[in-house]
């Protein structure tokens, strides 16, 4: 393993939002880059030699057992892929070859924060040209969202956050405004930006009940509410449903319903064409031994854009 993101989902894991985890020691990590030294019996997508991108969701090949891993003489649980660890056991359908000139840390980003957020775009909102789309939550995932959303043509594309650098970087990628909610009364800056209209799409990067309500509430009749964020085990979002029997529609995303195989290649396509920008996604880069400085900072807010972990 070369470089590993740190997703949200990651960080959701940690402080246990969906529950106690029962594999506990559990080894995470599942966005990256790496080399691969050796291939198992009946291994035909992957090669010795191959630099790949490293995702947590299947594409085609083997599914292999989980390994088994010790530390501290201890059995340490792991799924398919985890890149919390400088060298990795990884089932071959959580593999995708990359040719040789393209970045392993820009790669990395593949893994989830890319392929996820142009996936919510394109597969789950399936987005049209000159929809209004709002973001809420402008992380590594929510920039690709923003970024998605310019190459689909949207209009207005609107970013909001807490934070005013992770706005400032959402105006870079792409979104025509910027609200931030802990200063500025949402529902009216939206008024005001669509002149009273709802929103097409309303995307929650947050997994914050409150968000997820309000998210919800601010989609129109017809529009679409896409929830990235998993709120905490045991709370519950309210919502009214009479709007989901006629054209509203409220969907979880599960990875942007992603096709690592047939996605990270198209997508690499446009970032080496220069028709995606990830150049400034990347803005914090920590050692492996200072990941626990990466989470800590991602659980403060202080980083905007996504966090990248290098193993060597």
């Amino acid at each position: 393993v070369h470089y590993s993101g740190i997703c949200g989902s990651q960080i959701g894991e940690i402080t246990g939002v969906k529950g106690k985890d029962k594999y506990l020691p559990h080894l995470l990590g599942h966005e990256g880059s790496g080399v691969v030294l050796e291939t198992g019996p009946k291994v035909s997508r992957v090669k010795k030699g191959d630099n790949v991108v490293m995702h947590w969701r299947p594409g085609n090949g083997i599914q292999s057992s989980p390994p088994k891993y010790l530390w501290k003489n201890k059995e340490l649980n792991a799924g398919f892929v985890t890149t919390f660890n400088q060298h990795a056991v990884v089932s071959e359908n959580r593999l995708t070859s990359i040719s040789k000139d393209i970045d392993l840390e820009i790669a990395s980003l593949f893994g989830c924060a890319v392929t996820t957020g142009l996936g919510i775009v394109n597969n789950d909102a399936k987005l049209k040209i000159g929809e209004s789309i709002v973001v809420f939550g402008a992380g590594g995932i929510g920039l690709s969202v923003i970024q998605g959303s310019v190459l689909s043509g949207a209009y207005p594309i609107i970013a909001i956050d807490l934070y005013d650098n992770k706005l400032k970087m959402a105006k870079s990628f792409g979104a025509t405004h910027v609200i931030n909610s802990k200063t500025e009364e949402v529902e009216q800056k939206l008024k005001k930006i669509l002149k009273s209209n709802k929103p097409d799409i309303v995307v929650d990067n947050t997994g914050v009940i409150e968000v997820i309500n309000q998210a919800y509430n601010l989609t129109s009749e017809n529009g679409r509410t896409v929830l990235v964020g998993v709120p905490r085990k045991g709370e519950t979002a309210s919502i009214y449903t009479l709007p989901l029997h006629f054209q509203k529609k409220i969907l979880g995303s599960e990875g942007g319903s992603s096709k690592p195989d047939i996605d990270i290649p198209n997508y690499l396509r446009l970032y080496k064409n220069k028709i995606l920008n990830l150049e400034g996604l990347i803005t914090s880069r920590y050692s492996l031994d200072n990941i626990n400085s990466a989470i800590k900072d991602m659980r403060e807010g202080s980083v905007a854009g996504r966090v990248v972990v290098s193993m060597f």
